[in-house]
C-alpha cells in the first residue's frame, strides 16, 4: 500500500510538472502586452539587437498591431525595408493602432511629395481612408 501511495505521488508531481512546462511554452507564444512591445522596441537602438528585432517580427506575425507599428519604424531608417515599412503600417493601422495611421500618412505623404505629380493622388485617398477606418476601430474598440 505505502508503494502505491508513492507511485502515485510520483505519477501526480510527473503530470503537474509536464503541465508547467506546457503552460509555460504557451505563455511564450502568446503576444504580450503593448508596453512590452514597446519596450522590446526601445532595446532595439541604432546599433540593433537581433533577437530583440526577431521577437517583434514574431510577434508581428501573429497579428499585434503595436509590433507591426514599431517594426515598422524601426525599418523607416533602412531604405531597402520602406515598402515593407508601409506595408506593416497598413496592417496596423487596418487593426486600429491610431499611431500607425499616423506613419502610414507620413510615409504616403512622403511619396506623393517626391512623386512631385497629381499621381500620389490615390495613394493619398487611400491613406485618408485608413486613417479613417483606424479611427472608427478605435472609437469601437473603447
Amino acid at each position: 500500500m505505502d508503494l502505491f501511495n508513492k507511485s502515485g505521488v510520483l505519477v501526480a508531481s510527473l503530470l503537474v510538472s509536464v503541465g508547467a512546462l506546457i503552460a509555460c511554452q504557451a505563455q511564450e507564444d502568446a503576444v504580450p502586452s503593448p508596453t512590452v512591445i514597446e519596450a522590446a522596441a526601445m532595446q532595439l537602438g541604432p546599433a540593433g539587437q537581433p533577437a530583440a528585432e526577431r521577437r517583434l517580427q514574431e510577434w508581428a506575425e501573429q497579428g499585434s498591431p503595436v509590433a507591426q507599428r514599431e517594426l515598422a519604424l524601426r525599418y523607416l531608417s533602412n531604405p531597402a525595408k520602406r515598402h515593407e515599412a508601409m506595408e506593416l503600417f497598413e496592417r496596423a493601422a487596418s487593426a486600429g493602432d491610431a499611431q500607425a495611421a499616423v506613419g502610414l500618412v507620413g510615409m504616403t505623404h512622403e511619396a506623393t511629395v517626391s512623386a512631385n505629380a497629381g499621381t500620389g493622388a490615390g495613394a493619398a485617398i487611400s491613406a485618408g481612408r485608413v486613417l479613417k477606418e483606424a479611427a472608427t476601430a478605435n472609437y469601437i474598440a473603447h
